[in-house]
């Protein structure tokens, strides 16, 4: 075996060691791609990962709106259930109202001649009884004829009136009362105090208790009483306006059939 020269030793170690270098230095240029290359991907998988993190949050927030939708749907699809329901009530109710008014309208055209007949038959009556208070009770009748010619007065009220009237008419038979006016004694016109004991007796007094006069309804006329029923008026009278305490009195009463 030759020997190699020194030289030869060193330029082979050299071209050995040149070539390690270039080894060496294209292994580091490698694993400093590889590492941009890593690099890189993280970098563009961390900006993936921020995409799919806003998109599942995107998504996430849809989600809750439509389910608020969904439940708002519901909530708004139960409320206007029950507001149909309070429609469809209302609507029964303004039939019912109608069908109402529609019997109402039918009961006026049936009682409102029927006011009419009984103020008539009232006046009627008035005339024919005992004409104590015979101002106010015409009166009486005349308001209510206005009243059936006013249009701002309901026909119940109507009605009311009417029947009102009737009652008092009615408690005229019952009451023991005493007032004061005039009275009409065929020719001449005087004060007087007026008594009666529901219909069976009515009386008057000159206001000097010197004379006094019992009601003819059969003649429609007063008639002077004797003067033994002075006092008994004048008792009667001062009993009804609560002078003196009740007691009995004589009082002149015509007799049934009596003419």
């Amino acid at each position: 075996m030759s020997k190699v020269s020194k030289k030869s030793l060193i330029a082979t170690a050299m071209v050995g060691a040149l070539a390690l270098a270039g080894s060496n230095i294209a292994a580091a240029d490698a694993l400093t791609d590889l590492q941009k290359a890593e690099a890189k991907i993280f970098k563009q998988s961390t900006k993936s990962q921020a995409k799919i993190n806003s998109i599942y949050e995107q998504t996430q927030d849809l989600l809750a709106e439509y389910r608020n939708t969904v439940d708002e749907a519901d909530v708004l699809r139960g409320y206007n259930d029950h507001v149909q329901r309070m429609v469809d009530d209302q609507k029964a109710n303004v039939v019912s109202l109608q069908r109402q008014i529609d019997s109402i309208d039918e009961f006026k055209q049936g009682v409102v001649p029927l006011m009419y007949k009984m103020i008539d038959t009232l006046e009627t009556f008035i005339k024919l009884d005992v004409p104590m208070n015979i101002d106010r009770r015409n009166a009486r009748v005349a308001n209510l004829r206005a009243v059936m010619d006013d249009s701002n007065v309901t026909t119940s009220e109507q009605f009311r009136l009417v029947l009102e009237a009737y009652e008092i008419e009615a408690g005229y038979g019952t009451i023991f009362d005493a007032y004061q006016g005039e009275i009409d004694l065929g020719g001449r016109t005087l004060t007087a105090d007026f008594v009666h004991m529901g219909r069976i007796a009515f009386v008057a007094q000159s206001l000097d208790a010197k004379h006094s006069w019992l009601w003819n309804n059969n003649t429609r006329a007063w008639e002077e009483l004797g003067d033994e029923y002075l006092k008994p008026v004048t008792d009667a009278i001062r009993m009804a306006r609560k002078q003196l305490p009740m007691d009995l009195t004589k009082l002149p009463v015509f007799a049934a059939g009596a003419k």
